[in-house]
């Protein structure tokens, strides 16, 4: 169990009561869909997956800007960081994705016959599924703090955090032909998984932002938790570089 003083428990509730309440509306309604013919079904799911494909291939102009937060929601605790929002693709995508789950729990619901005792077990089965999905990723958009943050304890991309003490180069990463994210490639190799990438397309900065604050602060990390001189974050390596901006809300 996390410790009752690691400042986290408020947002943890927070986020537990929004994906609770959205579990429970989107069960309800799946339970409320009706049968319909298969073939529009078919067609509902196909479409979404070609919708979904096709965001996947959209690659908007991003330039956003690494924000300082002196109240960073992170794995372990709340400490000072710079935070890196959401790009629009991100969002795009995260709307697809519910209405593709939406839809493929919607679809299967509709296509069973309307009575027997199997049909009775499935349809709350598939339903709370759903739900339980759709759940889950509500609960992670409102229980951290942006889509990716640089604190001193770690680099949080999503769910995933990476310690800062075996980083041996910083790197764009390219994928399918396209700079999408940052790679970093490890000092010591702990395992043969690829090197983890963070940022990238569903992170508003774009990936030089990324890679220049990630190599200023990979020495001393230590002075993400310190408040730069004058109150601004480009106090360290210029704005130049990685654009970084004081946020003025206290909100975590």
């Amino acid at each position: 169990m996390p410790s009752l003083s690691d400042g986290l428990w408020p947002r943890r509730l927070l986020a537990l009561t929004v994906a609770a309440a959205v579990a429970g509306a989107v069960t309800a309604g799946l339970l409320r869909v009706p049968s319909v013919n298969a073939s529009a079904v078919s067609v509902a799911v196909w479409l979404t997956l070609g919708l979904r494909w096709l965001s996947r291939r959209w690659w908007p102009r991003r330039d956003g800007h690494l924000h300082r937060r002196e109240r960073v929601s992170g794995l372990n605790a709340v400490e000072p960081g710079l935070v890196a929002r959401r790009s629009l693709a991100g969002w795009v995508d995260l709307a697809l994705e519910w209405v593709m789950v939406l839809v493929i729990g919607a679809g299967l619901l509709a296509s069973l016959p309307q009575q027997g005792r199997w049909v009775d077990v499935v349809r709350p089965v598939v339903a709370v599924g759903a739900a339980a999905w759709l759940g889950r990723t509500t609960y992670e958009q409102v229980r951290f703090t942006g889509q990716l943050a640089l604190t001193a304890s770690a680099i949080r991309h999503g769910r995933e955090a990476l310690g800062w003490s075996n980083i041996d180069r910083v790197s764009p990463h390219r994928r399918d032909g396209r700079i999408d994210g940052v790679r970093l490639r490890p000092a010591v190799w702990q395992s043969l998984r690829p090197a983890p990438v963070v940022g990238g397309r569903d992170t508003a900065v774009p990936e030089d932002r990324l890679v220049a604050a990630i190599e200023a602060y990979r020495s001393r990390p230590q002075d993400l938790a310190r408040e730069p001189a004058g109150g601004r974050d480009d106090a360290f390596v210029g704005a130049d570089n990685f654009g970084g901006e004081r946020d003025a809300s206290e909100s975590y």
